[in-house]
């Protein structure tokens, strides 16, 4: 027996997709983008990634009208830049308790409705694609749900809870696009690289029903974003010690490509969004003064919105964030033009 209750049954995938396709020069746009940012991570192109957005997106309107701002500035700096927007549609919760994203929220001040929101996160990837040119990321809370977005998605995080779940890692082996693995809550270097083996390997696995095999996803890499030790306390994991260490580690294990994003916020900052800033300028100052740490780091994850800090759902202010705080839209921008200004000396 089990103590829950069977709602509905969702559509599959396939006819989400097919309800909801992508036009001919929307795939065409994502091709061509794919291979650029797979070009950074094999070290083919010294381009630098930003992973760059709201904590979760929480409405349609302020999400796309922070996109469009951002692909403005992408013209900017596309000779040394390539930002990819956070369309984070999963929330994941500590407690299980709060705000778990769009896909179970499309409107977070109404109750849960997963069928909403699975098309809410459909549409929204879908529109951000079309009218930006900007290929998007998500984090895969549920790596049973990837697949309704996985012809969209150019970028894909697997978080700091789930880093150590054996379904994560088998569903990144058979993914053609980066992903990142975060480092656990707890901090620990090699369950973030064991990880990284993991979804760089072939497997033979369970998924949505299927016997699968996957081939190996090469462009799998680690995203450091600080931890919190036994007594609750943050630490941060993005000083150039930590970087070296990780390189070396990273090194012994003869993985492919070997990559580091750094998360600036989270426990990096200690969830002070303003630190994001120096946070990013001190870690170009260790690409500057280390040869190996320059060609480790490929990018910076950053939570940025409209409006600068956090609210709490139902706050009303048009473009701020519902969950961690974010980097408003004026300090982003500065933030993306210094970041591409230090990059080009």
């Amino acid at each position: 027996m089990m103590n829950m209750d069977f709602v509905r049954k969702l559509p599959v995938p396939k006819d989400i997709k097919e309800q909801f396709p992508l036009s001919e020069s929307s795939k065409a746009i994502k091709a061509e983008k794919d291979k650029e940012i797979a070009k950074v991570f094999t070290g083919e192109s010294d381009k630098f990634i930003l992973v760059i957005g709201p904590c979760s997106a929480d409405r349609e309107d302020a999400v796309m009208d922070y996109i469009e701002r951002l692909a403005r500035v992408q013209e900017k700096v596309k000779d040394r830049l390539i930002l990819i927007p956070r369309i984070y549609t999963n929330k994941p919760r500590t407690t299980g308790q709060g705000y778990k994203g769009m896909v179970h929220q499309p409107d977070p001040t109404k109750n849960e409705d997963m069928l909403e929101g699975i098309i809410a996160i459909r549409k929204l990837h879908t529109r951000a694609l079309a009218e930006t040119g900007l290929v998007c990321a998500d984090e895969m809370l549920y790596p049973e749900n990837h697949r309704y977005l996985s012809d969209l998605l150019s970028y894909v995080a697997i978080g700091a809870r789930s880093v150590e779940d054996q379904q994560h890692r088998l569903t990144a082996s058979g993914l053609m696009i980066p992903v990142g693995m975060k480092n656990p809550t707890g901090g620990d270097y090699s369950v973030m690289l064991n990880s990284i083996v993991a979804a760089q390997s072939k497997h033979t696995f369970l998924y949505r029903g299927w016997e699968v095999h996957s081939k190996g996803n090469p462009l799998t890499h680690a995203i450091l974003r600080g931890y919190v030790d036994k007594h609750g306390i943050s630490h941060p994991n993005y000083h150039y010690e930590d970087l070296i260490t990780l390189y070396e580690m990273y090194a012994e294990k003869g993985l492919a490509n070997m990559a580091v994003i750094v998360d600036s916020n989270h426990c990096n900052s200690g969830k002070k969004y303003l630190e994001q800033i120096r946070i990013c300028n001190e870690v170009l100052h260790a690409m500057r003064h280390s040869d190996d740490i320059n060609k480790f780091v490929k990018g910076f994850m950053i939570e940025s919105y409209i409006e600068d800090g956090a609210q709490k759902i139902g706050g009303g202010v048009y473009g701020k964030s519902i969950t961690d705080p974010c980097l408003g839209w004026e300090k982003s921008e500065k933030l993306i033009l210094s970041i591409a200004d230090q990059l080009s000396r």
